[in-house]
């Protein structure tokens, strides 16, 4: 089992700066930062630790969307109408998906888990690597025309809410990774918009499922304690807040297309990983 007590100094560094990474790409992402933090993790220590590194990054991404979604909040990017009806269901479904989760025992149950997550990312890789090869400004004016005529948007909105609080909860991410192309597919939203409105959602659901994925640890094996996820993430936190403001800044200063591209080359990463297929490094 990991455990952070033990870990010598250049772990530490290797954690800290993987906070670091994470709260910056998730923050300008609206990813939250988990799905880059449970690859890391496993990538640093293996995968028989899974459910330990679902407690901690869902831990951790508490801190990196809260002062991410401030900024998007200040910035005007977030929808007030949409957020009213996803975040109850984010908050509803993540206790389903941290129940689902826990089926999900022993070695090959972390496997499985993250084979789940990797089937998800491709089709995340898919989606966004086509809108990366169309004009910039031809995408933002389709958005744009596209979200004028929206209808059901209450509806759907609730829907994208339950699949973010179901894979978050799934999954131990944010569930931005699967807000932020719903409300581009679904709703039309410009890609801002959708990173504003999974950041502020997360900060509430993030906080529910770290709760109960913390509580529910000791279902794992007896050497797991309910504090050992808040441990771990907490040589996330400091680095990931730094990080989170960063990239919620760079969101409003970065071209969209570089947002994107960066986005399509996290995802496939972590896909690659997830699946546990070895990297060719």
């Amino acid at each position: 089992m990991v455990n952070p007590w033990d870990f010598s100094v250049l772990q530490i560094i290797a954690v800290a700066g993987l906070g670091l990474v994470a709260g910056t790409l998730g923050g300008m992402l609206g990813v939250g930062g988990s799905i880059i933090m449970i690859p890391g993790l496993v990538m640093l220590f293996g995968i028989q630790d899974e459910h330990l590194f679902q407690a901690s990054a869902m831990i951790a991404n508490v801190a990196v969307a809260a002062p991410a979604a401030w900024k998007h909040y200040k910035s005007g990017g977030t929808t007030r109408h949409i957020l009213i009806w996803m975040m109850p269901f984010a908050i509803a479904f993540v206790f389903l998906g941290v129940y689902a989760s826990n089926l999900f025992t022993g070695p090959s149950g972390a496997r499985w888990l993250g084979r789940l997550l990797a089937v998800f990312l491709i089709y995340v890789v898919y989606a966004n690597a086509r809108k990366l090869m169309a004009p910039a400004h031809h995408v933002a004016a389709a958005e744009a025309e596209a979200w004028q005529s929206q209808k059901n948007v209450n509806a759907k909105s609730g829907g994208i809410g339950a699949g973010m609080g179901l894979l978050a909860g799934l999954l131990g991410i944010g569930g931005g990774a699967l807000a932020v192309p719903m409300q581009q597919v679904l709703l039309k939203l410009p890609l801002r918009n959708c990173i504003a409105n999974s950041s502020v959602a997360m900060v509430f659901s993030a906080s529910v499922g770290a709760i109960m994925k913390s509580a529910t640890l000791p279902q794992h094996g007896a050497h797991y304690g309910l504090t050992d996820g808040l441990e771990l993430a907490a040589l996330l936190i400091p680095t990931a807040i730094i990080g989170g403001r960063l990239g919620a800044s760079l969101t409003y200063v970065l071209p969209v297309k570089w947002i994107r591209a960066v986005f399509v080359v996290l995802m496939a990463v972590a896909a690659w990983k997830m699946a546990s297929i070895p990297l060719p490094w």
